[in-house]
């Protein structure tokens, strides 16, 4: 995997402050959004690494240990600890006479790496000891429809492209791991993984809760008082509705398992909550005023005195 600037991906340089580093990520957030991009192919991957950038340098813990360590600052304690027990062999060389002379002519302690070495400025033997790479984040975006199908998606994570399935049903603001698929290990360690985050988009149709879906089916006065049938939505293609005689504005149908698939449970899904709408005729003749008015004043009758 290439290295990837943190500092040079927020367009910031290395002594920005903390202010500078909130202000600079807003911009190009919203600059290198994928929706504003939707046919180049490369959005995703830079607001990717904009994340990443920001997540790192806005905390000042992870950003203190990767001025120091760059790009394996995850490993920023197995180091400190690596350099101490070096240290700690150098003073018992010391204190048993070999002193540091003999390390510098070619003596060195075992264990150490030459990864190590290149960080501290120590000379060491190659060392067996293994660490696990990296782990990853990446952020992808699905519409309401795309988040309700299993299908296979290409992403590109750090420069490496990856044919990942997605399975129905997946939530927003879910996260899956995807195992070895992180950074490469050090001196023969295990990689890291990869954590995809999921961003579902609002859907002109419907509302999604949990494995619900909610849609609005309007109907006019008429049918509404009369009864009748109506087509509505929904992800499976359109179906049609008996409307009951004397429905209320508001009123409430539940089609069972019509709504969103279950997380990796196939063949299941939630239901279709459909609320009907009424809408009032307008433009009335006078004829159809006459007949509401009759309506009224046989409504009165009904009324008990």
């Amino acid at each position: 995997m290439n290295y990837i600037d943190y500092y040079q991906v927020l367009g910031v340089s290395a002594d920005a402050t903390q202010e500078e580093i909130k202000k600079a990520y807003k911009k190009m957030a919203r600059k290198h959004h994928p929706d504003l991009h939707p046919d180049d192919p490369e959005a995703q991957i830079r607001f990717q690494q904009i994340n990443e950038a920001n997540e790192v340098l806005s905390d000042p813990e992870k950003r203190k240990k990767y001025d120091e360590y760059g790009e394996h600052w995850k490993h920023a304690e197995e180091f400190e600890a690596q350099r101490a027990e070096y240290e700690r062999r150098q003073r018992e060389r010391s204190f048993h006479g070999g002193g540091f002379g003999n390390i510098f002519a070619g003596e060195s302690a075992d264990g150490f790496s030459d990864f190590f070495e290149q960080l501290f400025g120590y000379r060491s033997r190659p060392s067996t000891a293994a660490f696990r790479g990296q782990d990853y984040q990446a952020e992808l975006q699905l519409t309401l429809r795309q988040a309700a199908e299993t299908h296979r998606q290409v992403i590109q994570v750090n420069g490496t492209k990856l044919r990942i399935t997605i399975p129905a049903g997946i939530a927003d603001g879910q996260k899956i791991k995807l195992t070895g698929k992180g950074g490469q290990g050090i001196n023969g360690g295990p990689a890291g993984d990869l954590y995809i985050t999921f961003h579902i988009a609002s859907d002109p149709t419907f509302v999604r809760n949990g494995d619900d879906l909610y849609v609005t089916a309007t109907i006019d006065l008429y049918t509404a008082l009369l009864g009748g049938e109506v087509t509505v939505e929904t992800l499976n293609g359109r179906v049609k509705l008996n409307v009951k005689p004397e429905t209320a504005n508001g009123s409430k149908v539940r089609l069972r398992g019509k709504g969103f698939p279950i997380y990796k449970k196939e063949g299941k899904a939630g239901n279709l909550i459909v609320t009907y709408n009424i809408v009032l005729p307008t433009a009335l003749t006078e004829r159809q005023r006459e007949l509401l008015r009759l309506m009224r004043e046989e409504e009165k009758t009904k009324r008990p005195k």
